[in-house]
């Protein structure tokens, strides 16, 4: 994919006719772009080649809107796993759809893309200021969510019927992907509904977004992991404080946490292949030189070396190994077999992570990425999501964000940093 050659132009249904109920805030202009590379020489590079430089929508409210918002309705949904911040997600949607534009018929859709579906008769929701005033205070989703796919064609007969102007879908890849299948059978239609994406992954991994809500919260409380992790490791002769983070395909929470706490030895993630019996020897050499250390494990990491049936889950996705484990037990039998005497903890604090409320920053986070999803579904904007980039709030289409999956580069500042804190060995192969 060449970046400098990148189609952000993000779908509309229509001319914007009506004016906008809001006043006395900043309106932001359809010409406001955000330039997508941050650098003057590529941006310079580009100018060189007469080409015009990438630039994404500026995320806002707009002047004019397309929907009347005394005549329609609107859809919730939240899918795939637990994440902070989702109630906070929820309830700035439904308070600026009330508050900002006058919207009276919000529906929240239980268990995913399962309330879309007639067949599983879940009841949507109504959504009133009242019923999501507090929610932000807890973990979770108040609407429920659920993996895998559902029939297309049923879950747009029930936006039809049920007259909703715009859905707002919660969610990561999957999630997404599976938007965008609604959106092309509406198009197919000829419907005037929009498709609104904010982009939930814990692991911080949706392409042409800087980050994703509940990120910052996860890294937060990893710390806390670590930090008992290094406790136990400096407490004991030969002490090893082994913790396994979240990041299927991206090393984000786990690089971040490792820069945020110091204590961290070794970071393992899955752009960054690593051998056993590296790891083992460099480990064994750590523990001679300073008595203790802290390894640090991504979820994704080290698949290749685990030997496994691999099975997929209703999402499509392979069911990962568990890598923490695998590296316990190995880690034990290698300095069993040396007739050197460890104490090794393990700690796995993922679901305890994913269940938290979001912390003040997430939380303002999501309040704005809430706010422009409306702002932008209010314009008639579809198949696209609410994004962050080079410190403003973006307009992604869809198709780009799926595009693949955003990873840490081993080349990058954000890994020779993680080097830098840690002192491991580059290569461990």
């Amino acid at each position: 994919m060449d970046m400098n050659d990148l189609d952000f132009s993000v779908s509309r249904l229509g001319e914007c006719k009506i004016p906008t109920p809001m006043s006395e805030v900043q309106f932001v202009g359809d010409d406001d772009k955000v330039l997508f590379h941050s650098s003057l020489k590529e941006a310079q590079e580009i100018l060189d080649e007469g080409k015009p430089l990438p630039a994404l929508e500026m995320a806002g409210p707009r002047r004019k809107i397309y929907f009347d918002p005394s005549k329609f309705k609107c859809g919730i949904v939240t899918c795939g796993g637990m994440c902070p911040g989702l109630n906070d997600v929820i309830r700035a949607i439904v308070l600026s759809l009330f508050h900002h534009y006058g919207v009276q018929d919000v529906f929240g859709f239980r268990y995913g893309y399962e309330g879309l579906s007639p067949k599983y008769a879940h009841i949507p929701m109504e959504l009133t200021p009242e019923k999501v005033v507090n929610i932000q205070q807890w973990g979770g989703t108040i609407l429920g969510t659920s993996r895998g796919p559902q029939d297309v064609s049923e879950m747009v007969d029930t936006l039809e019927r049920m007259h909703i102007g715009i859905l707002f879908t919660i969610g990561g890849d999957g999630t997404l992907c599976g938007a965008q299948e609604i959106y092309k059978e509406i198009s197919r239609r000829n419907l005037k509904i929009s498709v609104i994406g904010i982009p939930k992954t814990i692991d911080n991994d949706i392409s042409f977004v800087d980050k994703s809500f509940g990120f910052e919260t996860a890294v937060a409380q990893a710390r806390t992991a670590i930090y008992g992790a290094h406790v136990e490791a400096i407490g004991a002769r030969n002490g090893i404080g082994l913790v396994k983070l979240m990041g299927r395909e991206s090393g984000f929470i786990a690089a971040n946490a490792a820069l945020a706490t110091t204590q961290v030895n070794f970071c393992l993630i899955q752009e960054v292949p690593f051998g056993l019996d590296a790891l083992l020897g460099a480990l064994e050499k750590r523990l001679k030189r300073r008595g203790h250390s802290v390894v640090l494990v991504a979820e994704g990491a080290g698949q290749d070396l685990i030997e496994g049936t691999k099975i997929r889950d209703r999402s499509g996705n392979v069911r990962l190994e568990d890598i923490g484990l695998f590296l316990r037990d190995h880690i034990r039998a290698y300095f069993e077999q040396a007739g050197e005497e460890i104490s090794l903890k393990y700690i796995d604090p993922s679901y305890m992570i994913r269940s938290l409320p979001a912390n003040p920053h997430d939380s303002v986070f999501c309040l704005l990425l809430g706010h422009n999803a409306v702002h932008a579904g209010m314009t008639g904007r579809t198949n696209m999501v609410t994004g962050f980039w080079n410190g403003e709030y973006t307009h992604v289409p869809i198709s780009l964000a799926v595009s693949k999956r955003k990873q840490i580069d081993p080349n990058g500042r954000l890994w020779s940093s993680v080097l830098e804190s840690t002192g491991q060995p580059r290569r461990m192969l």
